[in-house]
């Protein structure tokens, strides 16, 4: 015979001031889990739909990212010339070489500021990221010191909204329009006209990178294979999508990091959530006992301190949860150690990552209430009896 689930709502009730003190250190440890999740999750998503599975983004071979890569504007000129790239309706093959630089911009939160993307491209590279729109303002002109910034850039960063003016190179830019890339990467850049950029920085002879638009996924390949071969241009091809979705590696340092901190909270949790219930267990000696006497089991006694624990964890892990929900949409960033600057992305707190929430709760609560309710389990009849 079970013992009714009132019985496990009442005891929680009365020990009111234990119940909620062991609850919120649940809750905390729940709450560090989820928003380092949370914040990987923001990363992840940012990066890995960031980039077109028919484009590549080719580069000096051997080079880690496009920031390190140097390739001559002779090597952009073969490019075009290859079979299997993807046309303009007016004959222009999808071809943009760029020019990768970072500079330090000041945060609003943070004055030491960070270093940003700038992207040096033509109106061709425009062209050929379609799903990136304008909020505010224009696309710059070709020859002119203007610029057009990510939404994440102007959001985030001191100066760097529409209207204001950027120094860097070797002189101010005028920003003159805002763009929103749909929480890619890109917004996290700063983009200005290809051989304005080159000639302030002394970059006309060489570039940073290509990016090319294949037919189809056969031909891409292809195209891969061709680029590798090509022993004159020293070139290696990445499909752009492939390449964002690696810098993924930055977060794995906080993910480990984070996880480690919060598997620590949860084995402080479940001793506490423990303590309580051994607490539990000796104050209702008498209690025990009766329900033995009343003809209750001793695994009936077991399961019914097991599922008490339970729903004290459960209730840890639903406030850890309501703590975390702020953190949903909230703008972050975090330095790109592929890149060499910050990538701005919003914390995500998934149907995913709530579940987790619960089911780490859930661990907690079983752990934390196992030995207690096989104490209690054990409890001598006659022992309780000498008690009332």
């Amino acid at each position: 015979m079970a013992i009714p689930l009132s019985y496990n709502f009442r005891n929680l009730r009365v020990r009111k001031t234990t119940t909620v003190m062991t609850a919120l250190g649940i809750a905390l440890t729940v709450a560090v889990l989820l928003g380092i999740l949370a914040m990987v999750s923001g990363l992840r998503s940012a990066l890995q739909s960031s980039g077109n599975p028919l484009q590549m983004i080719v580069m000096r071979k051997n080079s880690p990212s496009e920031l390190s890569s140097q390739i001559a504007r002779e090597a952009i000129s073969a490019i075009r010339f290859k079979e299997g790239i993807q046309k303009f309706p007016d004959g222009e093959p999808m071809v943009s070489g760029e020019i990768v630089t970072v500079m330090n911009l000041p945060r609003k939160n943070n004055p030491e500021g960070a270093n940003v993307t700038i992207r040096g491209l033509s109106q061709v590279g425009v062209k050929m990221r379609p799903e990136i729109r304008m909020l505010s303002g224009r696309w710059f002109e070709p020859g002119q010191r203007e610029v057009a910034v990510g939404k994440s850039i102007a959001a985030r960063f001191v100066s760097a909204a529409m209207g204001d003016s950027l120094r860097f190179g070797r002189g101010d830019w005028m920003i003159v329009g805002v763009f929103d890339a749909g929480k890619t990467a890109f917004d996290s850049e700063i983009w200005g006209d290809l051989n304005q950029i080159a000639a302030d920085f002394n970059r006309n002879e060489v570039l940073s990178s290509a990016l090319v638009r294949a037919v189809d996924p056969i031909t891409l390949q292809a195209l891969k294979n061709s680029m590798a071969d090509d022993q004159r241009l020293y070139l290696e091809a990445k499909v752009e999508s492939d390449y964002y979705a690696a810098q993924t590696t930055t977060a794995r340092p906080v993910e480990i990091l984070g996880t480690f901190v919060a598997v620590i909270m949860a084995i402080g949790s479940s001793f506490a959530a423990m303590n309580t219930m051994y607490a539990a267990v000796a104050r209702r000696a008498r209690e025990i006992g009766t329900l033995r006497i009343l003809g209750f089991s001793r695994g009936s006694i077991l399961l019914s301190f097991v599922f008490e624990s339970l729903l004290l964890s459960l209730l840890g892990g639903l406030l850890g949860i309501l703590l975390v929900l702020p953190l949903n949409g909230l703008e972050s960033g975090i330095g790109n150690n592929v890149t060499f600057s910050e990538t701005g992305f919003d914390f995500r707190i998934t149907p995913a990552i709530i579940g987790i929430g619960l089911s780490f709760a859930t661990v907690m609560g079983i752990l934390g209430g196992l030995l207690p309710a096989r104490s209690a389990s054990k409890a001598d009849i006659l022992a309780a009896l000498r008690e009332l």
